[in-house]
C-alpha cells in the first residue's frame, strides 16, 4: 500500500474509533484534567542545559531504543508490546531533547493486539534510513501475532505503510543494514542451528534483502553462535545491529538476558557474512559487576544502537533501569545516551567498572517545551481535539469509548473490566519517575456496583492499584483496590449525598515503593483515602514481563 493512501485510511479509522463527536450513549465518566509532576532526587541537580544532559534521556517505559539519522535529524523508536498505537517514534536535532511525533503502527490494519498478553505484542523495533532510495524502514517482531515484518515511509511524520511480512524469518529482533553498494541485509536472533550446546543459547543469522522487491533472497547464514567468550556459555545473544565503519563490518549485540546480567558486546569482520573477531574489551557496556549499594544505581544496561553525528562523533542509545530498592523497578526499562569512544578498532560505550552517570556533558544542546526527563511537569487540560501522542491504550480498541469536549475527557464505560485480557475503556500515560505526584478530577454518577470510574496504576491485568468511584454497600463510595493476583480492598469511604454530587479530585503521591492516595471535593482540602499503599506489585520483579507501570484514566460498567 502506498504510504499516503495508508495514512489517509488510518486517519479515517482513528477518527471513527476515537474522535467522533457523536453523542456518547450511557453512563459517562468525565475527567477535567490530568496533572503529573516528577520529584526524583537524582534529577534534583543544577545543570547547564546547553552543555549537559540527564540520563535517562527518555524516562519511563521506553525500552529497546533504536536510532537512525537523515541529514541533521535523528529518529528513535521503542518497543510497545501490547499497547496501542504501537512503536512510539521521536525526533531530535541533538540526541538529547526528543519530541514524540507519533507512533509507527497507528492503524488497526497495522497492528492487531487482540488477546495478546501485556508483554507480548511488539518486540524490539529497529529503525533504519536507506539513503540509496531515500526510505525509512522499521522492522520488528509481533512475537505472538504475525511474526517478523517491516513497514516503510518516505517521511516518518506522515505515516507508514501496512506491514510487509517476512514469514521465512523466525526468532526475534530483526534489524536492517544497508551497505555502501546499496545491498540490503536483515540480521536477527534465532535458535542455533541443530541442537543447542547449552541452555538458553541463541544465535545470530543474516539474510540478504532485495530492496526492489521487499523480499529476502537466498538462505540465511548463522554468523554468530552463542555469543562472545563461548567458554562461559553466554545466554541470549540478541538485539543485533550491523554497521560499516572504516572498512569493517561491526556486529553489535545484547547478551546475558534483559535482567541485571544484561550487557552489550561487539565483533567485527571484513564481510557482513563473517567470520567475526571479538573485541577484547567485551562487554562494552554493562552494570552487572558493580556493587548494589552504589548511589543513583542503574541496572540492566544493554540493547544498544550506535549513531554517528554529522560532525563524525559516535553515540549510543541503550536501555537501562532505575530500581528504588533491591531490584524493584516500577518505571520499567528506559532510554539512555552515552558517548562512544573508539579503542583498538572497536567502540566502547562505558569502561568496565564505571557507573552510568546521571549528568553527562554534551555541547551545543537545545531545549524542548515538553521535556521527557528530569523533574518535568505535564498538565493536560483536554482542550485539544485529540490527545497528546504520549497517551496509549491497552491492545487495539474495538470501538469508540471517549470524546474530547469542552475541556473534558468523556469516557463511556465499556462492559470490559481492567482485570480482563481485553481492551478496556481506559487511556494511559507512563509513570516516568520513582517519586511523583499525579492528580485528576472526576465527574461520575455510578448506578450500581458494576459501575466504576477512576485511575489505575497498571502493570498488567493481575498487578494493579485501582482507585475511584463506585457503589459499595448501596451508597456512592471511593475505593482503592490492590491487585497482586488476588485483589484486596485497601480502602472504602462512603460519600455523603452532597459529596457524591460534586466532582471528585483524586491525587496520588508516589514515594518509591509506597503511594499515598488522596481525594478532595473542592480541589483544595485533601483527605487521605489510603497512605503508604505498597506498590511493589507494579514492579516486573513481582509481575514478570517487560513493561513499566502506566497510569490510566479508566471507566467500566463491569466492575468486579
Amino acid at each position: 500500500m502506498k504510504v499516503k493512501k495508508a495514512l489517509t485510511a488510518g486517519l479515517i479509522t482513528a477518527g471513527m474509533i476515537f474522535l467522533s463527536n457523536t453523542e456518547v450513549i450511557g453512563q459517562t465518566a468525565s475527567f477535567g484534567y490530568f496533572k503529573y509532576k516528577g520529584k526524583d532526587a537524582r534529577f534534583d541537580k543544577k545543570i547547564d542545559p546547553k552543555n549537559q544532559y540527564l540520563n535517562p534521556v527518555i524516562a519511563g517505559f521506553y525500552p529497546d531504543p533504536s536510532i537512525c539519522r537523515k541529514g541533521d535529524t535523528y529518529y528513535l523508536v521503542n518497543s510497545s508490546f501490547s499497547f496501542y498505537p504501537g512503536v512510539p517514534i521521536f525526533k531530535s536535532k541533538d540526541l538529547v531533547n526528543w519530541t514524540q511525533i507519533g507512533h509507527v503502527l497507528d492503524r488497526p490494519s497495522q497492528l492487531n493486539l487482540t488477546n495478546q498478553g501485556i508483554s507480548q505484542g511488539i518486540f524490539a523495533p529497529a529503525i533504519e534510513y536507506n539513503p540509496h532510495n531515500d526510505t525509512f524502514y522499521m522492522i520488528t517482531t509481533s512475537a505472538y501475532g504475525i511474526g517478523n515484518f517491516f513497514v516503510k515511509s518516505k517521511d516518518p511524520e506522515k505515516g507508514w505503510s501496512d506491514p510487509i511480512q517476512l514469514p521465512d524469518i523466525d526468532g526475534i529482533d530483526p534489524s536492517f543494514f544497508f551497505d555502501e553498494d546499496g545491498k540490503g541485509y536483515i540480521v536477527h536472533n534465532a535458535a542455533p542451528n541443530g541442537t543447542p550446546d547449552w541452555n538458553q543459547q541463541r544465535a545470530i543469522r543474516l539474510y540478504e534483502f532485495d530492496v526492489k522487491t521487499d523480499k529476502i533472497t537466498g538462505k540465511f547464514k548463522e554468523i554468530l553462535r552463542g555469543g562472545t567468550h563461548i567458554e562461559r556459555k553466554p545466554i541470549w545473544i540478541e538485539g543485533p545491529h550491523i554497521y560499516k565503519i572504516n572498512g569493517y563490518y561491526y556486529l553489535m549485540c545484547a547478551e546475558g538476558g534483559t535482567d541485571t546480567d544484561h550487557s552489550e558486546v561487539v565483533l567485527r569482520s571484513k564481510s557482513p557474512w563473517g567470520p567475526f573477531e571479538e573485541a577484547k574489551a567485551n562487554p562494552i557496556l554493562t552494570q552487572r559487576d558493580l556493587p548494589d549499594n552504589r548511589p543513583e544505581r542503574v541496572t540492566c544496561a544493554g540493547h544498544a544502537d550506535l549513531i554517528q553525528t554529522p560532525k563524525g562523533d559516535w553515540w549510543a542509545v541503550f536501555l537501562a533501569s532505575r530500581p528504588y530498592e533491591d531490584n524493584l523497578i516500577n518505571t520499567g526499562r528506559e532510554t539512555y545516551l552515552l558517548p562512544v569512544v573508539w579503542k583498538k578498532g572497536f567502540p566502547e560505550i562505558l569502561p568496565k567498572g564505571k557507573v552510568i552517570p546521571t549528568v553527562v556533558n554534551k555541547a551545543g544542546l537545545s531545549t524542548t517545551k515538553y521535556p521527557l526527563t528530569g523533574n518535568f511537569v505535564y498538565n493536560e487540560e483536554f482542550n485539544s481535539n485529540k490527545l497528546d501522542n504520549s497517551w496509549i491504550y491497552v491492545r487495539t480498541p474495538k470501538e469508540q469509548f471517549y470524546t474530547l469536549e469542552n475541556g473534558k475527557l468523556n469516557i463511556k464505560p465499556l462492559p470490559v473490566n481492567i482485570e480482563e485480557r481485553k481492551s478496556p475503556s481506559a487511556i494511559f500515560r507512563r509513570q516516568q519517575h520513582l517519586s511523583f505526584e499525579m492528580e485528576t478530577q472526576l465527574e461520575f454518577s455510578p448506578a450500581s456496583e458494576k459501575d466504576f470510574a477512576g485511575i489505575t496504576f497498571f502493570q498488567n491485568e493481575a498487578y494493579q492499584l485501582v482507585a475511584g468511584k463506585t457503589i459499595a454497600n448501596g451508597v456512592p463510595s471511593l475505593i482503592l483496590n490492590r491487585i497482586e493476583k488476588d485483589k484486596v480492598t485497601l480502602a472504602s469511604v462512603a460519600l455523603s449525598s452532597q459529596e457524591s454530587n460534586l466532582p471528585i479530585s483524586l491525587k496520588v503521591i508516589g514515594k518509591g515503593r509506597y503511594y499515598d492516595f488522596l481525594y478532595s471535593t473542592d480541589g483544595k482540602t485533601w483527605k487521605t483515602l489510603y497512605a503508604n499503599a505498597d506498590a511493589a506489585n507494579l514492579s516486573t520483579r513481582r509481575s514478570g514481563g517487560f513493561i513499566g507501570a502506566c497510569i490510566g484514566l479508566y471507566a467500566t460498567s463491569a466492575a468486579k
